[in-house]
């Protein structure tokens, strides 16, 4: 099966949205999805990806893994790794059409049917133009305050709502994130003893509100020093948490250890790193509680498959990061279908419920708080035809023996 066309597919309603198509010579179309810095990662998909691709066999896909990334892009979640990562999930959707089989039926089977999800409380405009985590620029859309799931605001304003309508759709865990502001202010150097009784309202509502029924996860944004991230893993140890997340940059692995050996609560990282090589290093010098990976920024399935067999060796839990766009989502799930290990799924409700329905064929059907594939080979799901027509979109061909076009 010849590759024959790559196509690349962005917005301007979702500029940090970036969607890959591989086109073959016999009509069958696999969809990819990466997020952040599109002008980048496009540039790497037709400067470097396509040229490489064009012609060659879209089955031979950990041949193209190798190959993909380029001499100076491995390590990391960079422009290269992500482009990486879009084009070989493509590739494995591809795979799933031409075989007439699920993803996860590919990678080995499914060792559940579902998997339990958990809310990311973030809201309908979350990061959807900032390039990076800015608490100044959450994102809360003032006109969306009053609608269902505007979760950023509700869980800084009113975490114990936000907690007791997930527990009515049967989602028995939420993420939060109230220190950000803390960080910001200092530049995550130091945090006031006000500033962290005041991030600590939300967990103490939650709990007051709805006692054990949800776990709580935070999340730190790996916005912290050490010191300073020991400080708020102890003060949050009485609540119970199910992990706390990202406390420390994550340039340095060593200094997640320095976290791990102290905090009574798990700590669970990964999203931010890319290929299997970062997290061999993270979990040989960390005692984690949680590995997490972003199969859109990571290396894509290729890569996943393998971080989450070397979590399985070392009795590690595995999940998937979702607050990107629904292609991570749906790839993710099929991971977690798969992986013996994966405890949790990440969703974004209001994600999932909105702008999420717009712009793909299916989703992955969430009932009663647990979440399955689509039905369908591949992903299960196409990028919506309609979103080729926008006025917003911008389209970028490479054909097999043509530059490419814009």
């Amino acid at each position: 099966m010849k590759i024959t066309e790559v196509e690349t597919v962005s917005l301007e309603e979702h500029p940090n949205l970036l969607w890959v198509h591989i086109k073959t010579d016999q009509g069958l179309i696999g969809l990819g999805e990466t997020f952040f810095g599109v002008d980048a990662v496009e540039a790497h998909v037709h400067e470097f990806i396509a040229p490489y691709l064009l012609g060659k066999n879209a089955l031979d896909i950990e041949r193209h893994s190798h190959r993909m990334t380029g001499y100076t892009g491995r390590g990391g979640s960079g422009a290269e790794m992500r482009a990486t990562s879009a084009v070989d999930i493509a590739l494995w959707d591809l795979w799933g059409h031409y075989s007439n089989q699920p993803i996860y039926q590919l990678l080995g089977g499914a060792s559940r049917d579902k998997v339990r999800v958990y809310n990311t409380c973030a809201g309908y405009q979350y990061v959807r133009k900032a390039a990076a985590q800015v608490s100044a620029n959450f994102g809360i859309n003032a006109a969306a305050v009053e609608r269902p799931y505007e979760d950023l605001e509700g869980f800084l304003n009113r975490a114990d709502e936000v907690a007791e309508s997930l527990l009515e759709m049967g989602i028995t865990g939420m993420k939060i994130w109230p220190f950000d502001f803390a960080a910001e202010a200092h530049g995550g150097t130091h945090i006031s003893t006000q500033d962290l009784k005041t991030a600590l309202v939300p967990f103490e509502k939650i709990r007051a509100a709805v006692g054990d029924k949800i776990d709580i996860m935070c999340e730190l944004h790996s916005l912290w020093n050490v010191p300073t991230a020991k400080k708020i893993c102890h003060a949050l140890r009485d609540f119970d948490l199910a992990w706390i997340e990202d406390p420390v940059r994550m340039d340095h692995l060593g200094n997640v250890g320095k976290i791990t050996e102290v905090s009574e609560t798990p700590i669970a990282v990964g999203e931010l790193l890319g290929g299997r090589a970062q997290y061999r290093d993270l979990i040989e010098k960390s005692d984690l509680g949680l590995v997490i990976m972003d199969i859109v920024w990571g290396g894509g399935l290729t890569e996943a498959r393998k971080v989450a067999s070397y979590c399985d060796t070392h009795g590690l839990p595995f999940t998937g990061h979702d607050c990107t766009g629904p292609v991570a989502l749906c790839v993710s799930t099929h991971m977690a279908l798969h992986a013996p290990n994966t405890y949790i799924q990440e969703m974004v409700r209001a994600f999932y419920y909105d702008w999420y329905q717009d712009l793909v064929t299916a989703l992955p059907p969430v009932k009663n708080g647990h979440i399955s594939a689509p039905d369908g080979p591949g992903l299960g799901m196409a990028l919506n035809p309609d979103v080729l027509k926008r006025s917003d979109a911008r389209v970028r061909v490479s054909k097999l023996n043509e530059g490419p076009k814009q």
